[in-house]
């Protein structure tokens, strides 16, 4: 059984990027906001995203310290623990901007 490296989480996260990027590309703040189905998709693949991100090892993550690493661990619990709460405004800003520097960052790093 091989060990899961930063490369394999890399790898999984960039398939949750890809999932946001298509669910929400293109669309202005107001229509994501009107647009529940894809909150909740985009809030689920950000969820999962995270995940992958938190196993990623502390050794690369102190390298790209560009990164907020512990703000984006830090918004997932907020997510999961306070969800009425959520910050649209934030999740909208990740989603069309922010989650593009982590693409990039991880492919040119595969």
């Amino acid at each position: 059984m091989g060990s899961k490296n930063d490369k394999y989480y890399m790898e999984k996260a960039l398939v949750e990027i890809d999932a946001i990027i298509k669910y929400s590309k293109n669309m202005s703040y107001d229509e994501f906001m009107q647009n529940e189905q894809t909150i909740d998709s985009v809030l689920f693949r950000l969820i999962q995203l995270i995940e992958k991100i938190k196993d990623i090892s502390n050794a690369y993550k102190l390298e790209h310290n560009e990164i907020p690493w512990g703000d984006i661990i830090g918004f997932r619990n907020g997510i999961v623990h306070e969800y009425g709460q959520t910050n649209y405004t934030t999740v909208y800003e990740i989603i069309s901007r922010d989650i593009y520097q982590l693409k990039e960052l991880f492919e040119s790093d595969l």
